[in-house]
This record gives structure tokens, C-alpha cells and sequence, in this order.
């Protein structure tokens, strides 16, 4: 098992960093619709706040991807998401055209990457990442 180690850290944190990645972008492609459904479940300022969400995600998930200030950037990305998962999948109420169902399977995926992330945050990534070399003499 520890043969596997460094590959598993590296695809994990790299896996992470693409379920950041690929909604950034698609909300950037889908801009209108995603300020629509926002607004929809009650956020405030949506319009600001899918901006900071965009620039998080994509911003975040490259980071973590490239293994750059993986602890703090793994701690942010676990408050986005605890966040998003307050106001977004809410499943405790009932939207027009929603499947509760669906925003309950939602929560319950996103509070395991919040797990993935709070790990990570606490461990960082030490091999195989910018953070390593950073580190070296």
C-alpha cells in the first residue's frame, strides 16, 4: 500500500481540483442560468457572488491541481462548499421544478468532498506538488 501512496495523494488532490474546476468553467458557459437558479434559491448579490464563485472555483481547483498552497486552498474551497451546500442544495425546501431527492443526494456528496477537503487541508500536499518544491533548498 505505501507503493501506491504518492499516486493516490496525487490523483485524489487532482480529482478534487477538477470538481472545482469543470463547474467553474461551465458556470462561466452557462453565466445566465446559473445567476437565474441562485437567485432562485434566495442568494443575495448573486450576480457578485457567482463572479467570486467563478474566479474560486477555477482559481482553486488549478491550484489544488498543481498542488500550490494546497492547505489554504483546500480550506477555502471546503467554505465554498459548506456555503454552496447551505444555499444550493438546500433540500429542506421546496423550489418550482426541483427533485428534493436530487438535493439530498447533493448535500450528502458535497459534505464528503467538505471531509475530502478538511483532510487535505490538514495535510497538505508534501509530494509531487509546487508546495514540495517550494519547499526544497
Amino acid at each position: 500500500m505505501k507503493a501506491l501512496s504518492l499516486p493516490m495523494e496525487v490523483l485524489g488532490r487532482v480529482l478534487l481540483g477538477l470538481y472545482f474546476l469543470v463547474p467553474g468553467l461551465m458556470k462561466i458557459t452557462g453565466y445566465v442560468a446559473m445567476q437565474a437558479y441562485m437567485t432562485q434559491h434566495g442568494v443575495p448579490w448573486a450576480q457578485p457572488l457567482l463572479i467570486l464563485t467563478i474566479v474560486l472555483e477555477v482559481g482553486g481547483g488549478l491550484a489544488l491541481i498543481a498542488g500550490w498552497r494546497t492547505k489554504w486552498v483546500a480550506l477555502l474551497l471546503a467554505g465554498l462548499t459548506l456555503v454552496i451546500n447551505v444555499y444550493m442544495h438546500d433540500f429542506w425546501n421546496f423550489y418550482e421544478g426541483g427533485s428534493q431527492q436530487h438535493e439530498t443526494q447533493n448535500f450528502i456528496k458535497n459534505m464528503a468532498i467538505f471531509a475530502g477537503l478538511l483532510i487535505l487541508a490538514a495535510r497538505g500536499a508534501p509530494r509531487a506538488s509546487l508546495d514540495a518544491r517550494a519547499s526544497l533548498p
